[in-house]
């Protein structure tokens, strides 16, 4: 460690990072889609593979329309505001936690976002039967056996924000179920997925196409409406 005459902010960030915090949490921010966003340990750290559910909704949804967005699960807002910034999209952002909706509206501040923001468990912020043009959704997917086995630095992330249930399809049972209440006539949902859940996805929405990563995996699902 460092001498005693040495310490200082640099020596306890360092030590921060030796004891496994991630380092996005430690500088308080990071990029997503070239954009800047506060992070936080209330929120799922944002990361490149979730670009590509950006880029596949901004290639079949040109920019510039206003169309209504809905961002579930949004942790920091990383997805919604960057589709709202790139695509010229409204947003609406929501999360079942208070402390990740006041992160995003942070974020939708320093991006200078007209956002709204709801909280609820997924659909449950909404009326029935309310319309969205896009729906995206970034949701815990990961079954509960495997998050002991997680590397250190993500285990240190939100455990609702990974917790997909016993087989990590938890929520995507409930979104086959209710989105069609929700997605506008002609919309488009769009929802990240583990690399080995393509077939089982797909299966619980009854179609979509899927879009894989930079690497190769298997990565968003997209639904037209």
């Amino acid at each position: 460690m460092f001498p005693p005459d040495k310490e200082g902010p640099l020596a306890v960030l360092t030590a921060r990072r030796l004891q496994g915090e991630p380092l996005q949490y430690i500088l308080g921010e990071w990029d997503f889609m070239g954009l800047p966003f506060f992070v936080g340990p209330e929120a799922l750290i944002p990361r490149q593979d979730t670009e590509t559910l950006c880029e596949a909704v901004l290639q079949r949804r040109p920019a510039g329309k206003a169309l209504r967005l809905l961002d579930l699960c949004c942790g920091t807002g990383c997805i919604g505001l960057s589709l709202g910034k790139l695509g010229g999209y409204a947003p609406t952002l929501a999360d079942i936690s208070p402390a990740c909706l006041d992160l995003a509206r942070r974020n939708a501040a320093r991006l200078e976002i007209a956002a709204a923001f709801a909280q609820g468990d997924l659909f449950a912020a909404f009326p029935l039967g309310e319309k969205f043009d896009i729906i995206c959704c970034n949701p815990p997917y990961i079954p509960r056996s495997d998050l002991d086995a997680l590397q250190p630095e993500v285990r240190r992330e939100p455990r609702l924000a990974l917790d997909g249930g016993t087989d990590g399809l938890d929520f995507y049972r409930r979104i086959a179920r209710e989105y069609p209440a929700y997605l506008a006539r002609g919309g488009l949902m769009a929802l990240e997925i583990g690399f080995d859940q393509r077939h089982a996805v797909s299966s619980l929405l009854r179609g979509g196409a899927c879009i894989q990563d930079i690497c190769g995996q298997d990565r968003v699902i997209l639904l037209e409406g």
